[in-house]
């Protein structure tokens, strides 16, 4: 009888080749429900079962697997972020466009000594979209840029803004998250950030122009 496991491994390998899809996008999907019709649970199980005994089912098993998978398939131009490597590439179901060197979260925390409040700047990872693009961002400071600095913070709103930092273009993808530029460029390639993801100057700008709002984004 076959090893359950590597039945397993060939049902995984198998899928993804069928479909032309690398690990990266499988690696991504579980933060996330990418297509609400395929709960992530059903494909992950549809995945670990091994194949059935009778060649007729194991077919049917495959199909199943084959096409949830394809459903989770970009249909356009996407990104993809490495937080371990620090590269952003844009790409298409059979292509790269684009790669470059970006920066991370460091993965650092910060404790607020007076108030106890913690922060954690890691980059988020899972299945995102360009939600906005700005031209020229300010950025608005957040309570943690003053405490890392041991500055009070501002009462005044207007005292938050920084109009030099983010560098000439930003990308949106949620909950304060941007792609932007940066003022040390050669901390490019490092996980240094708070977590958002830094390009250099030319970089950015090449993606800005070709990055429609609702371009999928895969980070891990």
């Amino acid at each position: 009888m076959a090893n359950p496991k590597r039945r397993l491994i060939r049902i995984g390998l198998m899928a993804a080749a069928a479909l032309g899809i690398g690990i990266i996008a499988l690696i991504a999907l579980p933060d996330r429900k990418p297509a609400p019709a395929v709960p992530d649970l059903a494909i992950a199980d549809s995945l670990l079962q091994p194949l059935p005994a009778d060649s007729s089912a194991a077919v049917r098993a495959l199909r199943r697997s084959r096409d949830a998978l394809q459903r989770l398939k970009p249909r356009k131009t996407y990104i993809v972020i490495d937080t371990h490597a620090n590269f952003l590439e844009l790409r298409t179901a059979d292509s790269v466009l684009f790669r470059a060197p970006c920066s991370t979260g460091s993965g650092g925390e910060l404790v607020d000594s007076t108030t106890g409040r913690h922060w954690e700047f890691r980059t988020p990872h899972g299945v995102f979209q360009v939600q906005n693009k700005l031209v020229q961002p300010w950025w608005r400071k957040p309570d943690w840029a003053f405490v890392e600095e041991g500055e009070p913070i501002p009462k005044n709103p207007a005292d938050r803004f920084d109009s030099d930092v983010l560098g000439d273009y930003a990308l949106g993808f949620g909950d304060g998250y941007f792609i932007h530029g940066t003022l040390y460029t050669r901390l490019i390639g490092i996980n240094v950030t708070h977590g958002c993801v830094r390009l250099a100057d030319e970089d950015l700008k090449w993606l800005y122009e070709r990055a429609p709002v609702g371009t999928p984004i895969y980070i891990f």
